[in-house]
């Protein structure tokens, strides 16, 4: 990737880890980065539902952590699979939640489809959106014709985020499709975080078209590379660093795309979903929040058939995991920010488990690897 900065690009900057003969690759996760990754890459591609707000809030923090991250050189680019808004729309709230955010920075999924239908069908082409209004805006951006109708015969139904979508709207869908109209949807997933707890996303709404005409969706929004990559145009990113809440979009649409992938977990993914991430959802770096951008990850460090972190030794057995504390450190690395054990977990479990995803059965050496456990969730798994 080529761009102005001067930054070098991201691989040799993650700090070293031991390769030895039990374990001659380290996974994701194991390298940690010796710096913060705001001083080693020049474009942050932020993901928003559950990275930098949460229905109408922001996370905690978030903003402060935004407002560092550009202090310390790095630019900003907003990269979302919701298709409910406009750009436009996006970069207010985030400009009124203290995120100062112009359209240009912003990609959306509904600009993706749009993107593909346009060069699938041409200028004008009739399209049916179904979804928040950002749909339909996009489809027009794209010099595409908005139908309302599947009367109207439209070549393709680009199916995004609503709050309204209804059954009238499905329904117009189905009809369209089973006449003959591709299915394009902008995202597939299936929940979206908010204040209230996890709820029904595009992909659970997709599905209902899908089962109803037996057809699988054309799905353009992540983890396909293409929105990741026209936003690493955009800015001429030499050394971005894709940031999200979600193993199978955002991480696994960093992995697709070559770049390295911070995990935060203000928002879907819980600890027992990333110890049972396949290889092509492990994260490189792992946060509560976007505040991770700011500070240096500790790597996780090979112990014979054990894995270290800080203090947190854990090992895989026939029999599962063992986490235990240790009284010391011993490798010096960053202060522990809570996380340092389930980095030992994961690099543990993931080491046994290379080409798979895979549940983890996890049992604590002592009271405070119980306790730690109990806080991620994982106590009695």
């Amino acid at each position: 990737m080529v761009g102005a900065t001067g930054r070098a690009p991201a691989g040799p900057l993650w700090s070293d880890s031991p390769v030895t003969s039990e374990h001659p690759s380290p996974p994701p996760l194991a390298r940690g980065a010796a710096q913060a990754p705001d001083t080693l890459h020049d474009v942050a591609l932020l993901d928003l539902d559950g990275v930098l707000y949460v229905g109408p809030d922001a996370v905690p923090g978030a903003a402060e952590a935004l407002e560092r991250a550009r202090a310390a050189g790095m630019r900003l680019g907003f990269v979302t699979n919701n298709a409910a808004r406009t750009p436009q729309e996006v970069a207010a709230h985030l400009t009124d939640l203290g995120m100062p955010a112009d359209a240009g920075d912003v990609i959306t999924s509904s600009q993706a489809a749009a993107t593909v239908v346009a060069q699938r069908f041409g200028d004008g082409a009739a399209v049916l959106p179904v979804g928040g209004p950002g749909v339909a805006a996009a489809l027009r951006d794209a010099g595409l014709r908005v139908v309302d109708s599947a009367e109207d015969d439209p070549v393709a139904v680009v199916q995004g985020y609503g709050r309204d979508v209804g059954w009238t709207q499905l329904a117009e869908a189905v009809v369209a499709v089973r006449g003959g109209a591709t299915h394009v949807a902008t995202n597939a997933d299936a929940t979206i975080p908010s204040p209230r707890g996890v709820l029904p996303g595009n992909g659970a709404l997709v599905g209902v078209v899908s089962t109803v005409t037996g057809q699988q969706p054309l799905v353009t929004g992540k983890p396909d590379p293409a929105m990741h990559a026209e936003c690493v145009r955009r800015t001429g990113a030499r050394s971005p660093l894709v940031v999200g809440d979600r193993l199978d979009t955002d991480i696994e649409g960093g992995r697709r795309v070559g770049a390295p992938t911070l995990l935060v977990l203000s928002g879907v993914t819980t600890p027992a979903d990333l110890l049972a991430a396949g290889p092509e959802a492990r994260p490189d770096l792992l946060a509560e929040d976007v505040g991770g951008l700011d500070r240096p990850h500790p790597g996780v460090r090979a112990e014979g058939e054990a894995w270290r972190c800080g203090a947190w030794v854990a090992t895989a057995g026939d029999d599962g995991l063992e986490l235990r504390r240790t009284d010391d450190a011993a490798d010096g690395g960053p202060e522990d920010d809570g996380l340092d054990g389930l980095r030992a977990l994961c690099v543990a479990h993931w080491a046994a488990t290379v080409d798979r995803g895979a549940p983890a059965d996890v049992r604590a050496a002592d009271d405070a690897a119980r306790e730690a456990l109990g806080r991620w969730g994982l106590a009695g798994r």
